[in-house]
């Protein structure tokens, strides 16, 4: 495999359902500028449309691949996946697993660690959203 594709993953915990999480994107995507706003429009402003490849409703999973924006100003490629899965019985909540594949446009450009944290960081604050719905 070329050094050119990467893959990044994380998980993180939280106590809303696994549903709620899930058809917050689903659903009210506009909603999660409001959960995580300051995230979301804080720094340098970057865009990236992109266009949802995959639901499966049965898994509580979403696939993104990103068309237009900054991030293929670096990736030939990028595509991020998202999965909420039930805690085991009787725990509240839910694991988001964030899965970031990617194909760099060279090999001089760094594996997007910083955008992985901010997913984590964009769930954690769904999960306050969310609880105080």
């Amino acid at each position: 495999m070329s050094s050119l594709f990467g893959k990044l993953e994380t998980d993180v915990e939280i106590k809303a359902s696994s549903k709620q999480f899930h058809d917050m994107f689903r659903h009210k995507p506009h909603h999660i500028n409001k959960a995580a706003g300051d995230k979301i429009q804080d720094g340098k402003p970057r865009v990236a449309k992109e266009v949802v490849e995959a639901i499966d409703e049965g898994k509580n999973l979403i696939t993104f691949r990103v068309i237009e924006g900054d991030l293929l100003q670096h990736y030939k490629s990028f595509k991020l996946t998202v999965q909420a899965s039930p805690k085991p019985r009787g725990e509240q909540g839910c694991v988001v697993h964030w899965t970031l594949e990617f194909e760099k446009l060279h090999p001089g450009i760094v594996n997007p660690h910083t955008l992985l944290q901010l997913v984590a960081d964009i769930s954690k604050d769904l999960e306050t959203h969310l609880l105080q719905a």
